[in-house]
């Protein structure tokens, strides 16, 4: 079995260098399934920022009563994220992955100012019917307790991979619908290129029309983790949590300008609260989850 190499990231590369990585790794057409490199990156300390954790939340929709938001730690995880799928070793082009879901659990409050120490780490793979499915792990301690304080898994696809392997990908809340109309949001053309530069995620899908028709979009698409934040900012009480979990599947593209509405049904313990975000009419979702207080 491989070891373990674990990396300490001092500082993040320039996200443009990402992306460029991120381009070059297309030449990795593969049709095979491969096994995951052994690699941890880590951020040995890092501070939970009051004027960036206020951007992201004004961004998404948050309340300055909601604390740093259940969401948050995810924006200084993507770096780490994209810095695994660009390694030389990674056996897959990064463009074109899709983003099926993303777990969080939070397990005690977060607050600015706080000092943490974050790691990411691929995770188990999983056989898909549309190819090999993946996941990468965050977590984050308190730096000067090692307490843990908040992790998340997020599943991706590679897709076109012949004879996946792992556990059958299971859809966790495909059966799950919400059924009250909440509100509708008119979502700018612009959300894009504001996410992307708070979160580093400048995938050229998210920022113009132009860019997104390069890979098969008709227009730019909203990031799957802004519509998540999104929709958590507008169902969650106004208060800070001192524990709690969100998990969402990705299901269609919102597309950038646009209009979509958002459908929950009403809190209850212990199963929490099931959220849509669908099209205008009420009909195409775009995201489904489910959140719960503990």
């Amino acid at each position: 079995m491989e070891s373990l190499e674990i990396r300490q990231i001092e500082q993040l590369p320039a996200p443009l260098g990402l992306y460029a990585a991120a381009l070059f790794s297309t030449r990795k057409r593969t049709r095979k399934p491969a096994p995951m490199p052994a690699i941890s990156l880590v951020r040995p300390a890092l501070t939970l920022d009051a004027e960036h954790v206020a951007r992201y939340a004004a961004l998404c929709g948050f309340q300055a009563a909601h604390g740093v938001p259940l969401t948050y730690p995810h924006m200084l995880a993507f770096p780490l994220n994209m810095m695994l799928m660009v390694d030389n070793r990674f056996p897959y082009a990064m463009l074109g992955m899709v983003h099926l879901a993303n777990s969080i659990r939070q397990h005690a409050p977060l607050s600015v100012g706080q000092q943490i120490h974050m790691e990411v780490r691929y995770g188990a793979p999983l056989a898909h019917e549309k190819g090999q499915a993946f996941s990468l792990t965050t977590q984050v301690h308190a730096l000067a307790t090692g307490e843990l304080l908040w992790e998340s898994t997020s599943t991706y696809l590679r897709t076109g991979i012949a004879e996946p392997f792992g556990l059958p990908y299971q859809s966790r809340i495909a059966e799950v619908q919400a059924s009250q109309a909440k509100e509708e949001w008119r979502v700018d053309a612009n959300t894009g290129r504001r996410y992307a530069a708070l979160s580093g995620d400048f995938n050229p899908i998210h920022l113009y029309a132009f860019a997104a028709k390069l890979f098969g979009f008709r227009r730019a698409i909203a990031h799957g983790m802004w519509t998540k934040a999104r929709a958590l900012a507008a169902v969650m009480p106004a208060r800070p949590i001192n524990g709690g979990e969100v998990d969402v599947e990705f299901k269609t593209p919102l597309f950038l300008p646009g209009t979509a509405t958002l459908w929950a049904d009403a809190y209850s313990e212990p199963a929490g609260q099931v959220f849509e975000v669908k099209d205008a009419r009420g009909e195409k979702p775009h995201l489904r989850g489910v959140w719960r207080a503990s």
